[in-house]
């Protein structure tokens, strides 16, 4: 059974092909796939194979994504969980996106601390990666705000428009 995660003002919950508009609208937006590594949305089809995706992921262990919706609203304004998920290992890399219209009003620094909670006592993780292109200041200055370390540079690690980028690594230790 799919987790369900909830904070003051948000739920973090099973991403459904019901919410593939949702996915779009984030997908689609340059300002969100920028500093992504894909190319943006051009179709609902696309959305609708990113929502197959997750959950598929989550059936074979590999990661876990939750949409976030606003308390009260229907649909999401983005998704948030870990990728790279290795049991085994007890470790994961979290990544994350938002709607742009809903920006700069803390959902991502609540949805993060959520979960990452839920990683080290539900998943029982021991370390949190997180990988950020260094253009990317709103989400390099967030994850040293909620206390990731970074940890050095991967160069030429991701490919954004046919471009390689340089990113950071980060991570948080249980």
């Amino acid at each position: 059974m799919f987790p369900e995660l909830a904070t003051d003002r948000l739920i973090l919950r099973e991403i459904t092909e019901a919410d593939a508009e949702g996915i779009f609208a984030c997908f689609s937006n340059d300002d969100v796939t920028r500093y992504y590594g894909q190319e943006s949305l051009v179709s609902i089809e696309q959305a609708k194979n990113i929502v197959n995706f997750f959950a598929n992921n989550y059936k074979e262990k590999r990661g876990i994504r939750w949409g976030i919706q606003i308390k009260g609203t229907d649909g999401i304004i983005g998704t948030i969980g870990f990728n790279a998920w290795l049991p085994k290992y007890k470790r994961a890399e979290i990544g994350f996106e938002i709607n742009p219209a809903y920006w700069h009003q803390g959902y991502a620094s609540e949805a993060i601390r959520k979960i990452i909670t839920y990683g080290f006592d539900s998943l029982d993780l021991t370390r949190i990666g997180a990988v950020v292109f260094l253009e990317n200041d709103a989400s390099n200055n967030l994850l040293t705000k909620l206390g990731f370390q970074k940890e050095g540079v991967l160069r030429n690690n991701i490919y954004q428009n046919g471009r390689p980028y340089d990113t950071y690594v980060y991570s948080m230790i249980k």
